[in-house]
């Protein structure tokens, strides 16, 4: 057993006190990680559903506004079909009658003219002027329509250009004009002007690459804000992936790629009222998600720093444990060891003298101790100073060391030039054969100068075995009563006690 396996435990201990260091400050980098990751993707989820949120509302908007003014379109219909059918309206002049079927169409917004078409098609009074102009309609499907259904129902028209010089986009409102035996008599027809979008999305503000859009049930782009692109209007989007869900679900929001842009935006959309038209608010991600960026790149690079942070003191706490452990390892070393020769010193001996004995005692195997002393070092000493006295107990040391190489087994310096070997597990017979080998490697020693003789030792050996009836004090007290036997019987030799 050698000074340094007495001491084998601390490294172990310390290393698995730095290992459940480490381990405790990766599971806390960890859970603050996973934590703030789950923060960061909730945040993102309600940053979404706020933007969602916002979007509806104003889809919303859109869509009570454009229902609101469908309903002043509609009683401007019905104003003309009664006022077309009062008798007494037929004897008054043009300018009053003019005045008295359009004196509800002041309060539409954006409308065109406002029609009033006979069983054929042609304009019989026209809101734009008292004389009406010369035209024929029966071509539009809003007067198709009317033909072949006798319902008096009001008929929105899909979007269409106007035969005006602006050749505008319009929507057209129309009502069927019964006579008393619910005979076709003709249809009262009011145009709105898409442009009222434009004035109505000029007012909202959804940022710079977001768009509100007005669509066609039949895919055409009818109106933008903010004008991206302005080609697009009247172009038509019928086979886009995006437009196609957009018309199957008719109410919602969901994220995509945009085809036209490519990037992602979020899409909100909803019909308006029965109108075959679609209101879409695209927003762009970057902007739906721009601050939500802002906050993830602080707390992320916080939270960064503040890992690294724990995992550098993490380290240096470790380092500072090794050196706190190495320190202790050192001074516990220089405790257990003669500063001298190497060896264990007196304390280790005793430690693991009745360590050893209390497990032979458990075993039953036999237990062997040896005394050595060097013969005449007092005169050596003398003759060669303290200095050469501490070399020569050196020699012999290493002489023992290089003899005794078990690691169960231990040299230790007793105490002056006498040291002592434990020799565990081993019977009389081995320590015989160790202590003859150690004391003739002694003698081999080279010559001090000034010497004739070489350096020998006296060996006394002492053997506890089941047979033996003694205590660990009285197997001291044999190997050193063996010791002084070799000294009186002329020194340099080995004697085993009985």
């Amino acid at each position: 057993m050698s000074v340094s396996s007495a001491k084998s435990q601390h490294p172990i201990r310390s290393t698995r006190s730095e290992q459940l260091l480490v381990l405790g400050s990766s599971l806390l980098v960890i859970a603050i990680l996973s934590i703030v990751t789950f923060l960061l993707i909730r945040e993102r989820a309600n940053a979404e559903l706020s933007a969602a949120r916002a979007a509806n509302n104003i889809v919303q908007l859109i869509d009570a506004d454009v229902l609101r003014n469908v309903e002043l379109y509609d009683v401007s219909l019905l104003g003309l079909i009664a006022a077309s059918q009062r008798e007494d309206l037929k004897s008054v002049s043009p300018a009053i009658r003019h005045l008295a079927y359009f004196d509800r169409a002041t309060a539409a917004p954006y409308k065109g003219n406002i029609l009033l078409l006979d069983n054929k098609g042609d304009v019989i009074a026209d809101s734009a002027s008292v004389e009406p102009r010369q035209g024929n309609y029966a071509d539009r499907e809003y007067f198709q329509s009317h033909v072949n259904n006798p319902d008096p129902g009001m008929f929105i028209s899909p979007p269409f250009r106007a035969r005006s010089p602006e050749q505008d986009w319009r929507i057209s409102f129309s009502r069927r004009v019964n006579g008393s035996q619910g005979e076709f008599l003709g249809v009262a027809e009011a145009a709105m002007r898409l442009s009222y979008f434009d004035q109505l999305f000029n007012s909202l503000s959804i940022g710079r690459d977001s768009t509100v859009n007005l669509i066609s049930k039949d895919g055409t782009l009818l109106a933008q804000q903010p004008h991206l692109a302005e080609e697009l209007i009247g172009k038509n989007f019928s086979n886009r992936p995006n437009f196609q869900r957009i018309v199957k679900e008719g109410n919602g929001s969901f994220t995509s790629m945009s085809d036209r842009y490519k990037d992602k935006r979020l899409y909100t959309f909803s019909k308006v009222g029965n109108l075959p038209l679609i209101v879409i608010v695209a927003l762009s991600s970057d902007e739906v998600f721009a601050a939500w960026k802002r906050t993830a790149v602080v707390v992320s690079f916080a939270t960064v720093a503040l890992c690294v942070s724990l995992l550098w003191l993490t380290w240096l706490l470790c380092r500072e444990l090794r050196r706190r452990q190495s320190a202790e390892q050192e001074l516990a070393q220089l405790a257990a060891t003669d500063p001298l020769t190497g060896l264990a010193n007196r304390r280790t001996l005793d430690q693991a003298l009745r360590h050893e004995w209390f497990r032979a005692q458990r075993s039953g195997l036999p237990l062997s101790l040896l005394m050595i002393d060097v013969d005449h070092f007092k005169a050596f000493n003398d003759r060669h100073g303290h200095q050469g006295g501490d070399d020569a107990l050196r020699w012999v040391a290493k002489v023992i060391s290089t003899h005794v190489r078990r690691p169960a087994d231990l040299v230790a310096r007793y105490g002056g030039e006498e040291f002592s070997v434990i020799l565990a597990e081993t019977d009389s017979a081995g320590a015989q054969q160790i202590a003859d080998n150690v004391r003739a490697a002694v003698e081999q020693l080279p010559l001090v100068g000034g010497d004739t003789s070489s350096i020998t030792v006296s060996i006394g050996i002492s053997t506890w075995t089941t047979a033996s009836d003694i205590s660990l004090e009285q197997l001291l007290f044999a190997a050193d009563k063996a010791l002084y036997q070799a000294k009186e019987s002329g020194r340099n030799r080995v004697v085993c006690a009985d």
